[in-house]
Order: structure tokens, then sequence, then C-alpha cells
């Protein structure tokens, strides 16, 4: 028996008096709203759990694989899951570190889905709960948009569900299903297209934040397709016969000097950005190949596709006049956020039930040394919980993406933020990665989780929620757009993505794997005293 079963036979044993409880206290109908009982005991549940949300953020965050690569985090958590009954299928949508897992009650009942990203971001090596810039290994990718978090948020709120589920025999089904590759953009799409989310009637998503909260509506940031473009010249010697050549990277800059002329006569909501995978090999032999990599973002589905034409078109030309040709594959896409407004509410009552985490003066006091070290703004960690604002009320004015938009448009799907970072961090910075091992992370992935149990429960016991929340749905966002991505059935995901940088990182990074079974927090494995970040 490994540890993680070893671990999970213990959490699990824990449920089962707060099970038994209930099943004495509590003979509600399956088809009515949760009674305080059941709320009381998803609150004890996932109390019982914190432990366990402990070792599964750590862990995650030492594991530190980036899109296409979250194999240790897969088998980590679906052993977890298994051990609790849930039937784990792998390779979900042809992603070979994607899955689900499901679980089953009765007959009948609605299919929750609950989800949240899982892959860390290339070159953002941290040791985490100290203040200073230090990498774990130099190069290596590191958790800098604290999705090591979200998981345990999932999997302790399920947990807790699943036992009241079986004490007060309410029918349905729990979905958990991991956000692969989001820093990519690069899975939700194709997760979308290949029928996985077929049959769940809502779905929960999280992610971390500095403050705990939700929202409904078209969503703040933009959506976006994410397209390579690969010139093809004609090598020849640099110096000797440059006139005998076509240099693929001429149409890679070229395209580059178009695109930049044409951002001043595009709309102030687009975000455009690029990198150049492929520049050529040497400089004395003019490039047979070399290839850009574009992210074209908008707000609106018209507007994505719109840049993506303008792009088709300039890289064509840029062709064109170097004499080279060009073809594109289409790597992701993130179809514009609209979140649903009855489940948004019910979440804003449970997240206010909850209520924010009781940080302690160290907490408050790693706070302020990471924003201080780092001449950020000094704020503390928030403590209050301020009131749901309808993201349909802003004007988008550009901004980054999420690709959960797409389940967005297939299922009603809500986003609950949790407060397992600190404020001023820096996004896809080592900043954002230095709290998220730490006593901050956990307490606000315990106070996610109890938010989403709670919703979950909403969910599964309230005919009545679920309809409303179809009906906005197809009332109010059907109304406002159609769900039209720029992906064809030709269209692949790029499970290739960062296997080279994995295949020889990856031994490195196991030797600072968090061993909970020795260890009773990453930061003691680490020797790092919490709150000062100093070296034990």
């Amino acid at each position: 028996m490994n540890k993680e079963r070893k671990q999970m036979k213990r959490f699990s044993s824990r449920a089962l008096p707060v099970a038994s409880a209930l099943a004495m206290m509590v003979a509600a109908p399956a088809a009515a709203e949760p009674t305080e009982e059941m709320r009381a005991a998803a609150i004890t549940g996932v109390d019982d759990r914190a432990e366990l949300v402990q070792e599964m953020v750590d862990s995650i965050f030492s594991f530190a694989e980036p899109g296409f690569q979250e194999f240790q985090t897969q088998a980590y958590v679906t052993q977890i899951l298994e051990a609790n009954g849930f039937t784990i299928e792998l390779g979900s949508a042809g992603i070979p570190s994607a899955w689900t897992a499901t679980w089953t009650h009765g007959q009948g009942g609605p299919k929750i889905g609950l989800g949240s990203d899982v892959d860390a971001l290339l070159g953002l090596s941290q040791v985490p709960g100290v203040g200073e810039v230090t990498p774990q290994i130099p190069g290596a990718p590191g958790h800098g948009e604290g999705h090591n978090s979200g998981m345990a948020v999932m999997v302790a709120a399920a947990l807790a569900v699943k036992d009241i589920m079986e004490a007060e025999d309410i029918p349905g089904t729990l979905m958990i299903w991991p956000g692969i590759a989001e820093e990519l953009l690069a899975t939700k799409a194709f997760f979308v297209r290949e029928g996985m989310f077929d049959g769940v009637d809502a779905n929960i998503f999280t992610h971390v934040s500095r403050d705990f909260s939700t929202s409904y509506g078209r969503g703040r940031g933009n959506g976006m397709v994410s397209v390579e473009y690969t010139f093809h010249g004609k090598t020849s010697h640099g110096a000797g016969a440059p006139w005998a050549g076509r240099s693929a990277l001429d149409g890679v800059e070229l395209m580059n000097i178009a695109w930049n002329m044409r951002r001043e006569h595009l709309p102030i909501t687009q975000r455009s950005h690029y990198v150049i995978t492929n520049g050529g090999g040497q400089p004395n032999i003019v490039p047979g190949e070399a290839s850009v990599w574009y992210y074209f973002r908008d707000h609106t589905f018209e507007g994505i596709r719109e840049l993506y034409d303008i792009g088709n078109t300039i890289s064509e030309a840029a062709a064109a006049a170097t004499g080279t040709t060009v073809e594109r594959r289409t790597l992701g896409y993130a179809a514009p956020q609209w979140a649903n407004k009855p489940m948004a509410e019910a979440a804003f009552a449970n997240i206010q039930a909850v209520g924010m985490p009781e940080w302690t003066e160290e907490d408050q006091a790693f706070a302020l040394m990471l924003q201080e070290t780092n001449e950020l703004d000094v704020e503390p960690l928030v403590t209050e919980i301020e009131e749901m604002e309808a993201d349909e009320e802003f004007t988008p004015t550009g901004g980054g993406s999420d690709d959960i938009g797409d389940i967005m448009w297939t299922v009603p799907t809500i986003t609950i933020r949790f407060p397992s970072n600190v404020p001023s961090m820096i996004g896809h910075n080592v900043t954002a990665a230095m709290a998220m091992a730490t006593p901050i992370a956990h307490k606000g992935a315990v106070a996610g989780a109890k938010a989403v149990a709670l919703t979950t429960l909403d969910l599964l016991t309230t005919p009545e929620l679920l309809a409303e929340a179809k009906r906005y749905q197809e009332e109010v966002q059907f109304a406002e757009d159609t769900y039209a991505p720029v992906l064809s059935e030709e269209d692949m995901p790029g499970i290739h993505l960062n296997t080279e940088i994995m295949a020889r990182m990856r031994p490195q990074m196991q030797e600072y794997y968090y061993d909970p079974e020795r260890y009773d927090s990453y930061l003691e494995q680490l020797g790092i005293a919490y709150p000062t970040g100093a070296t034990e």
C-alpha cells in the first residue's frame, strides 16, 4: 500500500462517524434544499479533511508540472479518489495527462462537475515560504499561478458531499476533472468537443485568488485562440550564396513587423502577443524553417475570429513577400467567459456563510514580509468579503483568458475564487508562488472547499436551482451569443508541448517531492521557518 493510499485510508475513516451521525439525525427527502444539519455536516466534513487539503496543496506544489506533463499530479490525485470509491478514466479527450473521476449514488439525480486547473508555469521554480527570489531548481517550472491549490479544494468538497449523499440517500453523480495545460489555453475546448461534459447538469470551477468571491455574466477577461505559424524556405550558405536561399526567419520577422504595424488599427479590447519558437539553427545557414507562436485575444467570438483571420492573412502575405510558404496549427482556444447567475447567487450566499479564514498574526506578518521584500504594494490579507458584482456590468478592455469559458457555453458553470494567496503578488511571476505552500494557502483552500461543498449540496437537492440555472443560460446567455470556437475537427491537442523540458528537469525535481508521511508540511521538509522565511 503506497503512502497516498495509506493517508486516504486515514482520512476516509475519519468521515465515517460524521456520516453515521447524519443517518441518525436527519431523514430529509432527496429533492429538498439541504437541511441545516446537512450543511453543518458539509462544513465538518471539510474540516475533518484539513490535513488532506494541506498535503494535497503541498504535494502538487512540489510536483510543479507544466501543461500536458501533469502525470505525477494525475497519479497522485486519482489514487486518492480511487481509494474513496471513484471510478477513474485516464486520457480524457485524447490527452494523456487528463482524467475524470466519477462517483454515483442511487438512480438518477443530477450530475455535478467539479474542476480546477493543475498545471505549473515554465521557469518559475521557487522555494516556498521565503521572500527572496530563490529558484528551487534554476530553469524548472513552478506554481506561479497557484494551480497547486484548486484540486485540494475539489477533492475535500467532493468527499464531504459524498458522505452526506450516502447517509441521506441523495441520488446523483459527482465528476471531478482537472484543467490540464490551462496556461496554454489548450484543453477545455477539446474536452467539450469530445463530449466530456455530455450529461453534466452543472459545473463548479475554482481558482486561487487573494479574496473569496464569485460573479456572473460576461467575464471581464478575454477569449483567445493560440496559433503557431511555421514558415518553410530554402537553406543556403549565409555568406557564400545567400541569394540561393529563402529565409523562413525573414517570413517570421516580416509577419511580426506587419502585425505590430496593424495593432494601431485594432480594437482596444484586443490583446495579442507572440514568441519565436524556432529562429533557425546557426547564423551562417539561411534558415529553412522558422516558427512564431501567437495568442490572439478579444472579448467576443466574432472579435477572436477576426484577429485569427487577420493573422492568417498577414502570415500568407509575409510568406509571399519572402518567397517562402507558411502553415499554421491551432494549439488551443478559450471561449469568452459567461458565468451563471442563479448558481453564482447560491455560491455567494455560501461564501458569506463560510466567511474568510481566520488569519493569525504570523500569516499577516508573512504577507507583509513578501510585499516589503519584493517592493510591492503593502496590503494586509483580506478579512472581509466584498459584495458580489455582475461581470456583465463592466466593459472589457482586454486582459487574461481562461478556457473555462468553453465549458461555460456547454453547461451552466461558475467560478468560485478562494483566498489562498497574498495581495499584490505579480501573476505569472515567482512572487505568486511564494505563499502557495504555506498556512495561507492551506486555510484558503479549506474555506474554498466549504463553499464548493455547500453549493454542490444546493445543486444536488434543489431542482429549482438547476432549472433556474438552465433557464438563465438559455434565455440570457444564449440570447447574447452563440458558441463558435476557432477550432476544427482536424485540430488536435498539443500534447507534445513541454515534453523535452520535463525529460530534462523531472529527475532533478523528483528529489524535492513532498513526503507527507515524514513531514507535517512542505515547509518543514525544506527546513523553512514560518513566517520569517529563514532557513532552519
